[in-house]
């Protein structure tokens, strides 16, 4: 009895576990590009060489900070020939020293090579935070356009698959006719030629939604022969915007100059500027101090305890004309990063007014294309209501299912152009 109640026990809460799982939600658009950056990809990679180069500014600024360090050790200088109780090494201070020493180096930046080394690795700094962002931004446009060619390329079965139905469908209904003697060879010839030719064509379409499938799972899991349940939202974006009448392009004047591009030439640039102030400090003065406390006798005795100050100034004399060259080089490729900002700006300006042209004309597009398709559904019918009253001809119908199909196919690949179309316009805004 008691076996039976643990077993009803167990039971009921092996349902209710199972009860309370939830069922897997459609991935959104949003959903994929959080996987997809979840894993290994080149964004990692460029976040990766944005933490490098944190770590170089930091190394750059603790040259701004004394260095210490301390000394060791003993030296035995072979007596002197003429004297044995005296050294014969001229650089040494007796036959036998001993030496514990402690050291303070201090550079002071007085050519400026210190900071032009800072700013250098700012720069760097700054030029991989623009290309993280440059890799992060062109990941999200690549999944989502994996994304919209699955739903586009599972729109196209489904809009081919309906057709196919359809068309099977009349192609029953001619043959009965055929055998009552109502319809001619030639019609059910046509209406099965439209069969075939359409099931090649679901063929070929759903060869694409595979490809397409797979592609889009590519971007974060190596296992893209399953399926992706994803959630549909081919015509809401249309939907949206035709409502207000044009794709949202944004209210900031010149928004193209906010692309992550300028960003990393205007980085490039300062490095370039900083790398000419560096080899420009190398002409310049250069102050150096030192300070030494230990024991450095001929014996250890802590009582021979004692410090040494050192100052030292270094000004260079000669290699004036390869360090001149070499800063007026840095100075000419700092010219040329501003010459092609220059050129950038015109290109990026007409590639953002070609994606806001391309947006709108292709959601005008989409809207003519849906009446084409509503044209072209209620002239199917027609004809298949006149063949079917003895009233028009088999190649009627034909010719219309054709019609419907193109229409269909035109405007889901409107709506797929549109979106891409969109995808270009937020990178060429900035966004």
């Amino acid at each position: 009895m008691l076996k039976s109640v643990h077993l009803a026990l167990l039971g009921a809460a092996l349902a209710a576990a199972g009860y309370a799982q939830p069922i897997d939600a459609p991935l959104t658009l949003p959903d994929c590009i959080r996987k997809a950056l979840a894993v290994p990809s080149m964004v990692s990679v460029t976040r990766l060489d944005r933490q490098i180069a944190e770590r170089d500014l930091s190394i750059a600024r603790a040259g701004l900070l004394p260095q210490s360090s301390a000394t060791v050790g003993t030296i035995y200088t072979s007596p002197s020939q003429l004297n044995r109780e005296t050294f014969a090494f001229i650089p040494a201070n007796a036959i036998r020293e001993y030496t514990g020493l402690a050291h303070i180096f201090q550079e002071i930046d007085t050519s400026g090579r210190l900071r032009a080394e800072i700013a250098r690795a700012r720069a760097n700094q700054q030029a991989a935070q623009a290309s993280a962002g440059i890799a992060e931004r062109d990941l999200k446009r690549a999944v989502s356009q994996a994304y919209f060619r699955l739903l586009l390329a599972r729109r196209l079965v489904a809009a081919i698959g309906q057709s196919l139905e359809e068309t099977q469908t009349f192609e029953r209904r001619v043959k009965l006719l055929a055998e009552g003697g109502e319809a001619a060879r030639a019609d059910v010839v046509k209406a099965s030629n439209q069969v075939a030719i359409l099931r090649q064509t679901l063929t070929s379409a759903e060869l694409a939604s595979t490809l397409a499938n797979q592609d889009l799972a590519a971007y974060w899991t190596p296992d893209v022969d399953t399926v992706l349940n994803i959630e549909d939202t081919f015509d809401q974006a249309v939907t949206a915007d035709a409502r207000s009448g044009e794709p949202a392009a944004g209210s900031v004047a010149s928004p193209y100059l906010r692309r992550f591009e300028f960003s990393l030439l205007d980085a490039q640039k300062k490095g370039f500027e900083a790398d000419a102030k560096r080899t420009r400090a190398l002409l310049l003065p250069q102050l150096t101090l030192g300070f030494n406390w230990g024991l450095d006798s001929f014996r250890v005795d802590w009582q021979h305890r004692g410090y040494s100050a050192t100052a030292g100034f270094t000004v260079p004399v000669f290699d004036w004309f390869r360090t001149l060259n070499a800063a007026r080089q840095f100075t000419a490729r700092a010219r040329q990063v501003s010459e092609t900002r220059a050129i950038s700006q015109r290109r990026y300006s007409q590639e953002f007014s070609a994606a806001t042209s391309r947006a709108t004309r292709l959601l005008e597009q989409a809207g003519q294309a849906r009446e084409q398709v509503a044209l072209a559904e209620e002239d199917y019918k027609l004809s298949r209501v006149r063949y079917e009253g003895g009233e028009g001809a088999a190649v009627d119908v034909v010719v219309a299912q054709n019609q419907l199909v193109q229409a269909r196919s035109n405007y889901y690949t409107t709506i797929a152009n549109y979106l891409s179309a969109k995808l270009d316009l937020e990178v060429a805004a900035g966004r």
